[in-house]
């Protein structure tokens, strides 16, 4: 008994040095941000603002233990909106333990996962739903709790993932904007599965390096994170789109072949579960050209083919697309950058057009620019309620 109690307050003593050494190691970084979203149209709903202000801020809190092969990430996000409810809004991005192996990696908490290669959309970027409220890009996620096994081998990598609990996607409230009409009453989900938003789900990818080539093949079962959107008339002075949250099997492949000065991409899907089985696709090449105009600046040529094999009612709006656009990357000490692109829908001769440019201002700054345009959209595209949405977003950031 006294061999035993020596060894349990022997241990709560090593554990509470390590705690406390732990403890005393936080490194913390992050940013302020205030943002202006300014547009150049009346609104299609007269209780939608012609402009926007807002604020927001993500610190991130880190730290490692037994020599790095411990650590652990706090990373909360939140925005203040100045018009709609909806984006105002909290989240946690990350908040999860890993360890690291000699050949396998364990994380468990909450985290984002990215995957895909592409440019003008991410197919098979499955694993954390998209915060629409934060930008209609798809590119900002919101945090999922998930437990990850990495294991690292010869073959490749394997990474399997358990995720329990679903997160729903954002979207702008009645006020906000850019926003689809009507809007969605994300109070009103339907989900297939009973468990609802308890439902576990299941995620695993390879990846491996060969040469020239990165290919990652995955598979995802679960609820979707992409909703179908249905119309409710319930009640008739306030339509709305209910989100329909669908079991799916999703099996997806992202390749990328590095050769000189050539990137080129595919992402590819086949899903199962939201009505008829089907497949979608993206690729396309990035080629750069280095030491451009007598200098350091480097310009990407960007092309790129969307393809989905769904009906237009489905609400895809990548289903026979071409996107095209400029990189400019100015390698100086402000790192200066911008991406031009657009979108043409090769049926309808839609576009849809996009600048983002960002440039360091002293040590701790960042200034960047937005700007968004829906041009000749028809009745039938899944952007035409964003036609009078055109607009541009100035965003001064202060990193810590």
């Amino acid at each position: 008994m006294n061999r035993l109690c020596l060894s349990v307050v022997t241990s709560v003593c090593a554990a509470s040095w390590a705690i406390s050494s732990w403890a005393l190691d936080w490194k913390v970084s992050g940013f302020l941000s205030a943002q202006f979203q300014g547009f150049f149209d009346e609104p299609l709903n007269p209780v939608q603002s012609n402009s926007d202000f807002s604020a927001a801020i993500q610190p991130e809190f880190y730290t490692q233990w037994n020599a790095g092969t411990d650590s652990f990430t706090f990373t909360p996000f939140a925005r203040i909106d100045q018009r709609d409810d909806q984006r105002s809004h909290y989240d946690i991005r990350e908040l999860n333990w890993l360890h690291v192996g000699s050949d396998w990696e364990l994380r468990a908490g909450v985290g984002i996962v990215f995957w895909g290669v592409t440019e003008s959309q991410h197919l098979v970027d499955i694993i954390n739903q998209t915060d629409v409220v934060e930008d209609i890009d798809g590119e900002e996620k919101l945090g999922q709790p998930m437990i990850n096994l990495s294991l690292i081998r010869r073959w490749g990598t394997l990474d399997l993932f358990v995720l329990p609990g679903f997160r729903e996607r954002t979207f702008p409230g009645r006020k906000g904007r850019p926003r689809i009409s009507p809007p969605v009453n994300v109070a009103m989900p339907v989900f297939e599965s009973g468990a609802e938003e308890k439902h576990v789900d299941f995620a695993l990818r390879w990846s491996e390096v060969f040469g020239d080539w990165d290919v990652g093949l995955s598979h995802f079962h679960g609820t979707s994170r992409d909703p179908l959107l249905a119309l409710d008339t319930s009640d008739p002075a306030f339509p709305s789109l209910i989100p329909i949250y669908d079991q799916i099997d999703q099996t997806g492949l992202d390749v990328q072949l590095t050769h000189n000065s050539w990137l080129w991409k595919l992402e590819a899907i086949r899903r199962a579960g939201q009505g008829d089985s089907f497949i979608a696709a993206v690729g396309g090449f990035e080629y750069t050209f280095y030491g451009m105009f007598d200098g350091a600046t480097d310009v990407g040529l960007l092309a790129e083919y969307n393809y989905d094999e769904r009906p237009i009612e489905t609400r895809s709006p990548f289903e026979n697309d071409v996107f095209g656009g400029l990189r400019f990357t100015l390698n100086d000490a402000q790192s200066s950058e911008a991406l031009v692109g657009c979108i043409f829908d090769l049926d309808s001769a839609s576009r849809f057009c996009n600048v983002e440019a960002s440039r360091r201002l002293g040590a701790r700054w960042v200034a960047s620019l937005e700007l968004r345009t829906f041009s000749s959209v028809p009745a039938l595209d899944p952007f035409f309620t964003l036609r009078r949405d055109d607009y541009v977003q100035f965003e001064l950031a202060y990193y810590f």
